[in-house]
């Protein structure tokens, strides 16, 4: 495995967290890179009833023989609003750095310049706001508080901070870093791939959705989800002839 002996090299030797990422990387992490890999796992493995739990769940009662299709169908509902979210903003943050190095100017001139571009597009910005916390997302100030204290923090958190320190001014309201947000800049700071990143949620979301199926086996509720989603939602196509629809 990347010039590594699987049996004498790898098992018992190396984490599984630390193994996925030598497979991603090539190179084995070193202290930083293990610890945060590990981190954000657990940061993103677990998110409630979301789409692709309910998507899963459903799955796995009409098709209880194939686990695997169940988690399959929970994965494909990552994307750019759940999930992938952290891939959009990473490369969001890495495109600001890289701006930022290539012509010299302050982060806070790349910031303003970026968000004043996007403000005008009406785009979305990834990786900030989050619909119940107001004062930030508890898992983004934890991940940034533990790369401060581990001196892991370089130029995508710095980036980070800065276009929420702007984004007042521009937007006209302040929008907290949310934890998508939190964990590409992280990731990046410690060498983690760009083009990598959604990987990370896929593999921490796979291990969720096998925890929600085992559950599924055992109480049921996917079902119940269908009915209340039949009850909940009111027809509006045109009525049946049949019953006095004209």
């Amino acid at each position: 495995m990347r010039g590594k002996d699987l049996c004498s090299e790898l098992i018992g030797v190396s984490s599984f967290t630390d193994y996925f990422y030598f497979l991603v990387t090539g190179a084995m992490p070193d202290a930083n890179q293990s610890f945060f890999t590990d981190a954000v796992l657990v940061a993103i493995a677990e998110h409630g009833l979301v789409p692709s739990i309910q998507a899963a769940r459903m799955t796995y009662d009409a098709a209880p023989d194939a686990l695997q299709g169940a988690v399959a169908a929970g994965i494909l509902g990552c994307g750019s609003v759940v999930l992938g979210s952290s891939e959009s903003a990473g490369r969001f943050l890495d495109a600001l750095v890289e701006d930022a190095r290539k012509t010299g100017r302050s982060f806070e001139k790349t910031a303003d310049a970026k968000l004043a571009e996007m403000r005008a597009a009406k785009q979305a910005l990834p990786g900030y706001g989050h619909p119940k916390h107001s004062s930030g997302d508890p898992r983004a100030h934890r991940l940034l508080s533990l790369a401060d204290e581990r001196k892991a923090s370089s130029d995508a958190i710095r980036m980070l901070r800065v276009v929420e320190q702007r984004i007042p001014a521009i937007y006209g309201r302040p929008l907290p870093i949310n934890v998508s947000g939190a964990i590409p800049a992280v990731m990046l700071d410690v060498g983690f791939p760009v083009n990598a990143l959604k990987g990370l949620p896929i593999l921490a979301r796979t291990a969720g959705l096998i925890g929600h199926l085992r559950e599924e086996a055992e109480s049921q509720i996917g079902f119940i989800m269908s009915h209340h989603t039949a009850e909940a939602i009111a027809y509006e196509g045109p009525a049946s002839k049949l019953h006095g629809g004209s």
